[in-house]
């Protein structure tokens, strides 16, 4: 059957089979070891292989750059930059807003610099675990974006920039 497939057709199976499982509540790896994501990317590269037609030792570094795909470290990234969008553009669920605090809303500090900037505070923790959290994990991975992100409205044009932002940062 994969021999009946175009590239074009077996990279949309690829995308809709595949990367939607890959996909579903990944936020929720955020702040995992490398070696606990490790076989998500292993499937990911399974993927590519198979849908490049590559052999099991054939580098898929290039077939993923071909196809615009970010390594799965990137796609959770890219997931807590676009809910955090939503939560800054006031999209978000109310539970989801309750979570964050903007750099703005920061009491202690009313007249620092930091509050006429679309930042986001980071929830402290007293354990490892706790910055895996979406209240901690969602804002340092959206203050680590350049503050051009930060204002585009369109969830549809943040998408495009937030992914070559995030694809230039792996590939380059």
């Amino acid at each position: 059957m994969r021999k009946l497939l175009g590239p074009d057709v077996a990279a949309k199976l690829v995308t809709s089979l595949v990367f939607s499982r890959l996909d579903y509540c990944n936020a929720v790896l955020a702040g995992l070891p490398r070696s606990t994501i490790a076989p998500l990317q292993r499937v990911q590269n399974a993927a590519a292989r198979r849908m490049a037609r590559l052999g099991p030792r054939d580098h898929v570094t290039p077939t993923l750059k071909d196809r615009h795909w970010l390594p799965i470290e990137q796609r959770i990234v890219f997931k807590l930059c676009l809910l955090m969008h939503l939560v800054h553009t006031g999209r978000a669920p109310s539970y989801q807003r309750s979570c964050v605090t903007a750099s703005a809303d920061v009491t202690s500090r009313p007249r620092l610099r930091s509050t006429s900037s679309q930042r986001y505070e980071p929830q402290r923790t007293r354990l490892k675990f706790g910055e895996r959290s979406f209240s901690c994990a969602g804002p340092r991975a959206w203050n680590s974006l350049p503050s051009s992100l930060h204002q585009l409205t369109d969830t549809g044009t943040v998408k495009r920039h937030l992914t070559t932002f995030l694809f230039q940062q792996v590939y380059q």
